[in-house]
């Protein structure tokens, strides 16, 4: 496929991990990609495959780390 823009706006949890290794494999093959992301997530992380765009979300990094050790 030819290199294309591809906007991607997951949600948290553990389908992101299959999809990470999708969107890491189309930015192998030139499409760029633009990840938008609540400023406070679980696993949704940065990549030198993709940028990443966030948004407010009304609770604290900390608040997600607590609520996931419980």
């Amino acid at each position: 496929a030819d290199g294309g823009k591809l906007l991607v706006v997951p949600q948290d949890g553990s389908h992101w991990l299959s999809m990470r290794m999708v969107l890491e494999k189309l930015w192998e093959k030139g499409h760029e990609i633009v990840a938008v992301v609540p400023d406070a997530a679980l696993l949704l992380k940065s990549s030198q495959s993709f940028t990443i765009k966030t948004y407010s979300v009304p609770y604290t990094q900390e608040f997600v780390d607590q609520y996931y050790q419980k």
